[in-house]
C-alpha cells in the first residue's frame, strides 16, 4: 500500500471517526465542566474564593497523585474497556451533582470529592487513549491521526467555556452538569461501536508495581530523544503556566482591558491550538515528522517575546498572537512527540511511557503559576512575563543537544538505531 495514501487516509477509517467522535463528546464536556462546576459552587452552595480555588486544583491533582501508576495499571488493562470505565465513572460522578441539587443535599465536600475523582477518570482516559490509537491506525497514519485529536482537543478548549457559559445563563448551573454528564456517556457509546477487536495486554511476566514504575522511568530516561523531549517540554510548560497563572492579572489590572475584551484575548489561544492541528499532519508530510517538531519549537519559543509588549491599543495583537503561536508550537509539538513514542516503544510499557511523560511535564505546572506568581510580587507582572518568555526560549536548547536536528523523519532514528 502506498505510504501516503495511508497517511492520508485517516478519516476514511471508520473506526478512527467514531473513536474520535468519542473525543468530540468527552473533551467538550471536560472543558464546559471546568466552568459549570465552579458556577454550582459558587451559584449553588455560595462558595468563597478559597473554596472555588481548592475545587479548581482538585480537577487537576490527580495526575500527580496517581499519574504513575496509572501507567502501569493502563498497561495490564484493554485500553479501550479502561477509556469506557472511565468515562461510565465521569458519568456517574458528574450526574450525583444536579441530584444532589435537587434533593438539597448538595455539599462542598461533596463538590470536592466528584472533582477529584472525576480528575481521577481522566487521567486513565488520557493515559488509555494515547496508548490505544496505535491499535486503531496503521503507524504511517499515527502523526494524521494525533493531529486530528489535537484538533478536538483545541477546538474544545476553546469553545468549551463559552458553551458552558451559555448553557448556565439557559439551564442552570446544576442542569449544564447533567449535559457535561451525558457527553461522558455518548463516549461509552461510540467506543462500544468500534470494530476493531480490544487487544489484550502483552503477555509479560508483570512484577511489584514500583519496579513497573521504574521500568516506564527507565525506558524515557535511556532514549536520548524522548529525554530531550522531557526536558523541552518541562522547560516550556514551567514557564508558560507562569504566563497563564499571571495572564488575567496582566490584562484586567497593568494593560486596563475590559472584561470583555480579556475574555476575547484570553480564547485567542484556542485558535492557535486548532491550526496546529490541522497543519500538523500536513507539516509533517512536507518536511518531514522531525524536522516539523524542531520547527515548532523554533518559532514558537521567540514568539513569547511579543506578549509583554501588550497595550491597551493595537498593541493588543501582540497578546493574541504570542498566544495563537504558542498553542500552534504546543500542539504540532505534542504531535510530533506523541507520535514518536507510539513508534518506538514496546507495547507493554507504552502506557507507563506516557504516564511518566505526563507525569514530568505536567507536573512542573503547579511549579510555574506558583513561580510565576511570586516572581511577579517581587518585581511587578510585565517584568515577570518578560523574565519568564526569556527563560521559555531555553526549550530549545535540549532538542539541539539530541538526534533530533539530524533526521527528517522519526523512522530515520529507527532505521539509524
Amino acid at each position: 500500500m502506498d505510504p501516503y495514501a495511508m497517511t492520508t487516509g485517516v478519516l476514511r477509517n471508520p473506526d478512527f471517526l467514531r473513536f474520535l467522535s468519542s473525543h468530540v463528546a468527552n473533551e467538550l464536556g471536560a472543558n464546559i465542566s471546568r466552568v459549570a462546576l465552579p458556577l454550582v459552587a459558587v451559584l449553588v452552595l455560595h462558595a468563597g474564593p478559597a473554596e472555588v480555588g481548592v475545587l479548581s486544583s482538585l480537577q487537576t491533582a490527580a495526575f500527580l497523585l496517581i499519574g504513575l501508576p496509572t501507567g502501569v495499571w493502563v498497561d495490564r488493562m484493554r485500553k479501550r474497556r479502561v477509556m469506557m470505565a472511565s468515562d461510565v465513572l465521569k458519568f456517574a460522578m458528574l450526574g450525583s451533582i444536579p441530584a444532589a441539587a435537587a434533593f438539597d443535599v448538595l455539599t462542598i465536600e461533596m463538590m470536592f470529592a466528584v472533582a477529584l475523582l472525576v480528575g481521577v477518570s481522566q487521567v486513565f482516559n488520557d493515559v488509555a487513549d494515547q496508548t490505544y490509537l496505535p491499535h486503531l491506525v496503521s503507524t504511517p497514519q499515527l502523526s494524521d491521526g494525533n493531529a486530528k485529536l489535537e484538533v478536538v482537543r483545541a477546538g474544545a478548549f476553546l469553545a468549551g467555556p463559552g458553551v458552558g457559559g451559555a448553557l448556565v445563563q439557559l439551564l442552570g448551573a446544576p442542569r449544564t452538569v447533567v449535559a457535561t454528564a451525558f457527553g461522558a456517556l455518548a463516549s461509552v457509546f461510540l467506543l462500544l461501536s468500534i470494530k476493531v477487536p480490544d487487544k489484550p495486554p502483552a503477555d509479560v511476566t508483570r512484577g511489584p508495581l514500583l519496579r513497573e514504575i521504574r521500568e516506564g522511568l527507565a525506558y524515557v530516561w535511556r532514549d536520548r530523544l524522548l529525554r530531550a523531549f522531557v526536558a523541552s517540554s518541562g522547560i516550556n510548560n514551567l514557564c508558560v503556566s507562569g504566563v497563564l497563572g499571571l495572564s488575567v492579572l496582566f490584562l484586567a489590572e497593568t494593560v486596563k482591558l475590559s472584561p470583555g475584551a480579556v475574555g476575547a484575548l484570553l480564547m485567542s489561544g484556542g485558535i492557535g491550538g486548532i491550526l496546529g492541528g490541522l497543519t500538523g499532519g500536513w507539516l509533517s508530510r512536507r518536511v518531514g515528522s522531525a524536522r516539523a517538531t524542531l520547527l515548532a519549537v523554533a518559532i514558537g519559543a521567540p514568539s513569547g517575546l511579543l506578549l509583554p509588549l501588550t497595550q491597551a491599543d493595537w498593541r493588543m495583537v501582540c497578546f493574541v498572537v504570542t498566544s495563537i503561536m504558542i498553542s500552534w508550537a504546543a500542539t504540532m509539538s505534542n504531535v510530533g512527540q506523541t507520535t514518536y513514542r507510539q513508534t518506538v516503544t514496546p507495547d507493554h510499557l507504552l502506557g507507563r511511557v506516557n504516564a511518566s511523560v505526563r507525569f514530568v511535564t505536567w507536573g512542573v505546572m503547579p511549579l510555574g503559576a506558583l513561580l510565576g506568581g511570586l516572581v511577579a510580587q517581587q518585581i511587578g507582572v510585565r517584568e515577570a512575563l518578560w523574565l519568564l518568555m526569556i527563560a521559555r526560549m531555553a526549550a530549545f536548547v535540549p532538542l539541539l543537544f539530541s538526534p533530533l536536528p539530524r533526521v527528517r523523519d522519526y523512522t530515520d532514528l529507527q532505521a539509524n538505531a
